[in-house]
């Protein structure tokens, strides 16, 4: 299994674009410095009224398919 940290910052109406369905994927840049996309539904759980602020292991297998996700 392999994992990539990333500290995102995403203000509610930013994240409201994802959940509406017009932006479906969230670039990010990680800590060791590879750009990365991933699906902007696996951050719902961390959704709060002033959006998602944090940094996050994203887990994914050896495909490259996602695993899980957790705050650090």
């Amino acid at each position: 299994m392999q994992q990539i940290i990333v500290d995102i910052s995403l203000s509610s109406e930013e994240f409201l674009q994802h959940y509406r369905g017009t932006a479906k994927n969230v670039l990010a840049r990680s800590r060791d410095g590879r750009r990365i996309r991933f699906p902007a539904e696996i951050l719902r759980p961390f959704l709060l009224h002033s959006g998602i602020s944090g940094s996050f292991v994203i887990r994914f297998d050896d495909q490259g398919k996602f695993s899980d996700i957790r705050r650090l």
